[in-house]
């Protein structure tokens, strides 16, 4: 069971990166959280991973802190809720802000994160209520360095929404209002997007 990696990354996006440990590419999926916080292609790196096994596959996924990963833990650990669902919880709240809102029981703000509806974020409370208090006391709040943008920055920001669940027409009306520069880095526009779809 794979837990921890370090190495270098191989290949960056939104939703997985590809990291070369002595040669050897592991393909790890991550939450936006994670992504605004590693460093560029070809920088080094250790990310905290989660070795999700199916029938016909094994899935990695990465955290940036180990209060993440436990958290993400927890959260497949609630009857409905898969690694998928977890990973896009994440990319829309920070740890802190969710641990908060499933220990105050925060109905409204958790229904409000895609793919969650009213019984989901019910089940979220009733099960992870004092297991998030407990786990997660005195959680930073991650903090983030951009990085400059690829020339399809707005591919990449449509296709990480597309895979959490919103709509890709929704996505690229949303990335046609928003002032994109040349300059602009993927996580910028990342967290510009997510700001006006979670209005």
């Amino acid at each position: 069971m794979i837990a921890l990696l370090t190495g270098k990354i191989a290949h960056k996006s939104p939703d997985y990166i590809v990291m070369d440990v002595h040669g050897v590419g592991y393909r790890v999926q991550i939450p936006f959280s994670t992504y605004y916080d590693l460093p560029e292609e070809g920088g080094d790196t250790s990310l905290q991973i989660y070795t999700h096994v199916k029938e016909d596959a094994i899935n990695l996924y990465g955290f940036r802190s180990l209060a993440e990963k436990r958290l993400f833990q927890l959260l497949i650990s609630v009857s409905g809720v898969g690694p998928k669902l977890a990973t896009g919880i994440l990319s829309n709240i920070q740890v802190h802000e969710l641990a908060q809102a499933l220990s105050h029981g925060d109905l409204a703000r958790l229904s409000a994160i895609p793919g969650i509806g009213k019984k989901t974020a019910e089940r979220l409370v009733l099960e992870l209520k004092e297991k998030a208090r407990v786990s997660l006391e005195g959680t930073p709040a991650a903090a983030s360095g951009l990085s400059p943008a690829p020339p399809d920055a707005a591919e990449d920001v449509t296709s990480a929404l597309v895979n959490l669940g919103y709509k890709e027409a929704l996505v690229k009306k949303v990335l046609a209002e928003l002032p994109i520069g040349p300059t602009d880095s993927v996580e910028a526009v990342l967290k510009q997007a997510l700001k006006k779809l979670m209005k």
